[in-house]
């Protein structure tokens, strides 16, 4: 028996009371526990009788952490998934790792669905799937899925001896007396949190509390409410959790408020990224156990770490014992003997394991990352600089919520900025930027800036444990790069330009009666259905309009000639959509296709097809603007609202819904090309066409017949 299922069966022979997981709702001792273990052990040899491996797929849960004993109990390699990741990568990942069943916490498909199981009171569901075997290193108990520089996951095949030897090693090193109650706050898909969380928690025979995300304010990964968070973790008592930088960025900012502590807490580990010293710092000084460490999927997660024991800030802590790690003549990080098997499709592990990071090793043996090898930045003055430092002392500065360094063969260096809120300025920016370049050399300092929107997985600039994916984010963002490095200080994009420009007809927009209401679900069917009966008749436009603008484009305007290809595969047959929806919802929907728009609706779309043919045919993109930014917030907000509120169904939303995941990469599509775009004509025309279509487009709105449903009124 493995060592972890060995703890938890002698600790629920010893103490079968004792309390070892909980969720908020419900307590489950360790013998409940053991018992669940063996129940599902049992069921699961019963449903996958044959060889393969077994997806998971869902949330922290009670269920999550059964599943993860008793699949270890029944020797069947596993391949967790993020629930971040998205269909493309989940269907890549279960394919390369010959998945034929994926146990999920809410349906995928019907078609696919054979059955489900209910574990604490929680319903799964059980999913078949047809793929190719696949062979897998022997002894292959989990494959972690990193998301890799191309998006696609890459399989690491990992020994059930190998998370243990960590987990165990970190049991050790820590020691079992800080064992008490651990929070889980990282995903149970990363690999992290499932070795470095769940296991050294039953190892030593303390008590895992795993609360769903939304129950910790983590319901938007990326935008986490912070207060909430502290919150659980004072209400709980925790004495442990495991976060990434950014995370503990915003817990200290909430504790260095002094409006709530964290008495309970013994110990915040901290991985994925640099961490700022400033920000280690800042930990000090609130009296709060923050302890670095350093890890590789490759090494079963864990490879250093700071300890109550053995603390230096700014390093890494030292190797756990068992690791054998060695530095290359120019510094990379050599790990002998890797605990990985090796990776899906590719062959064995080699016996030393380049890691691609930049290290040193003090007298004591305390490890520092210096930074990437890959990602190095040379200056045009010879200057070699990593960027993950210069990244740090940027994130030191509270009003920076995430940035990314560029610059390679340039006299300086630039940066990508995101806000940490909305209420951060520009000056705000630069100040903090400026504060960072005090304690950088002047080689190293920041002389040009642009903000961007945030970097997350679902964009895929984020790998799944929060690193930056910098092939990606240059580039998604090589134009505002190369014009930003052109220009002192703070570069504007033309998409800033463009939305800066048309905020208020957009504003205006926004406060037409039946938008609001609609956004909140206080509309009537009837009004939905008259919405969908104008959105049929000028959509029905949307590729002619295209067609036209393409034929009035200047031979060599390649770059709006690709886009405008790209937009007309995508939005091909959408009316049809939509006149299925209003079938779906009780209307006529021959009669809209035969009848005819309000005059608002026809003003608006006579306005676009003069605009192309007389004025600037660039200006089309200024209707692309204002067309999908609506129909995305009208689709994620909306559709859901209405679906509730009017108590119709799925299918009588499908143009909405399938624009809320849709135009998010149409708008990502859009944002990069208003970027690429140069020629000040073209530019002045798409803010002008934008101006006057938010007006339009609000006109048809107000021309809808609408009376808020009153059973919404106080």
């Amino acid at each position: 028996m493995r060592s972890v299922l060995e703890a938890v069966t002698r600790r629920a022979r010893q103490k079968p009371d004792e309390l070892a997981v909980s969720d908020g709702v419900q307590a489950i001792s360790y013998s409940a526990l053991w018992q669940c273990v063996e129940e599902l052990t049992s069921k699961l040899a019963v449903l996958y009788a044959g060889p393969g491996t077994i997806g998971l797929c869902l949330e922290n849960s009670l269920a999550w952490v059964a599943l993860d004993l008793a699949l270890i109990r029944l020797g069947r390699p596993v391949v967790a998934l993020p629930v971040f990741f998205t269909e493309a990568q989940r269907r890549h990942a279960l394919d390369d790792t010959g998945a034929k069943t994926l146990i999920t916490d809410c349906p995928i498909s019907d078609r696919d669905c054979f059955g489900t199981l209910t574990i604490f009171g929680q319903e799964l569901y059980l999913h078949d799937r047809e793929t190719k075997p696949v062979a897998l290193p022997p002894k292959t108990a989990k494959i972690t899925c990193t998301s890799g520089t191309t998006g696609r996951p890459k399989g690491v095949c990992l020994s059930q001896f190998a998370l243990e030897r960590v987990a165990n090693a970190l049991v050790d090193v820590i020691g079992s007396d800080y064992s008490g109650i651990h929070c889980a706050v990282l995903p149970l898909a990363v690999l992290l949190e499932n070795v470095a969380g769940l296991y050294p928690t039953l190892l030593a025979g303390g008590h895992y509390y795993v609360p769903p995300p939304a129950s910790l304010g983590l319901q938007k990964p990326f935008m986490p409410d912070f207060p909430l968070l502290v919150r659980a973790l004072r209400d709980c008592n925790a004495t442990s959790a495991i976060l990434v930088p950014e995370i503990l960025r915003g817990v200290l900012g909430e504790l260095d408020t002094g409006s709530i502590t964290l008495p309970a807490m013994k110990l915040i580990a901290v991985g994925g990224s640099k961490v700022s010293t400033s920000l280690l710092v800042q930990a000090a000084q609130l009296q709060v156990p923050v302890f670095q460490g350093y890890g590789l999927s490759e090494m079963a997660s864990v490879v250093a770490l700071n300890t109550p024991r053995n603390n230096r800030p700014g390093s890494v802590g030292r190797p756990l014992p068992h690791m054998k790690l060695e530095l290359a003549a120019d510094g990379e990080i050599m790990i002998g003997d890797p605990a990985f098997l090796g990776y899906i499709g590719a062959e064995t592990a080699p016996a030393l394991l380049a890691t691609g990071d930049i290290g040193r090793l003090d007298e004591a043996g305390h490890l520092y990352i210096q930074g990437r090898k890959s990602n190095l930045l040379i200056t045009s003055y010879g200057r070699n600089v990593a960027p993950e430092w210069v990244e740090s002392e940027l994130l030191s500065q509270h009003q920076i919520g995430q940035a990314i360094v560029f610059g390679d063969g340039m006299p300086a260096l630039g940066a990508l900025v995101v806000p940490s809120s909305v209420n951060v300025t520009d000056g705000d920016i630069a100040i903090a930027i400026a504060r960072a370049n005090e304690a950088l050399p002047e080689y190293a300092q920041i002389r040009h800036w642009a903000l961007v929107p945030p970097f997350t997985m679902a964009n895929r600039q984020l790998t799944g444990n929060g690193r930056l994916r910098r092939t990606v984010i240059h580039a998604d963002h090589q134009a505002v790069m190369v014009r930003c490095l052109n220009q002192a200080g703070r570069y504007e994009s033309f998409f800033e330009t463009l939305v800066r420009g048309t905020a208020f007809e957009r504003a205006q927009l926004q406060e037409t009666p039946q938008i609001r209401d609609g956004l909140s679900g206080q509309i009537s069917r009837e009004t939905y259905l008259h919405y969908l009966a104008e959105a049929y008749h000028h959509v029905k436009h949307t590729v002619r309009l295209m067609r036209l603008t393409e034929s009035r484009l200047a031979p060599d305007e390649t770059l709006l000639r690709t886009a405008l290809a790209q937009y007309m595969e995508d939005e091909a047959g959408h009316e049809e959509w939509i006149l299925s929806d209003i079938a779906n919802a009780g209307g006529d929907a021959e009669a809209v296709r035969l009848g005819s728009p309000r005059l608002a609706t026809q003003s608006m779309v006579a306005y676009a097809y003069d605009y192309v043919q007389r004025n600037n045919p660039a200006g089309f993109f200024g209707m692309v603007f204002v067309l999908e930014g609506t129909s995305t917030q009208l689709a994620t907000q909306g559709a859901n609202a209405l679906m509730r509120s009017l108590d119709l169904p799925e299918d009588c939303f499908s143009y909405l819904l399938s624009h809320g995941a849709l135009d998010i990469d149409h708008m990502r599509f859009f944002q990069n090309l208003m970027n690429r775009i140069d020629d000040a004509h073209d530019q002045a025309a798409i803010i002008d066409m934008a101006k006057t279509m938010f007006v339009l487009f609000g006109n048809v709105f107000r021309a809808i017949p609408h009376q808020m449903d009153r059973s919404y009124v106080n």
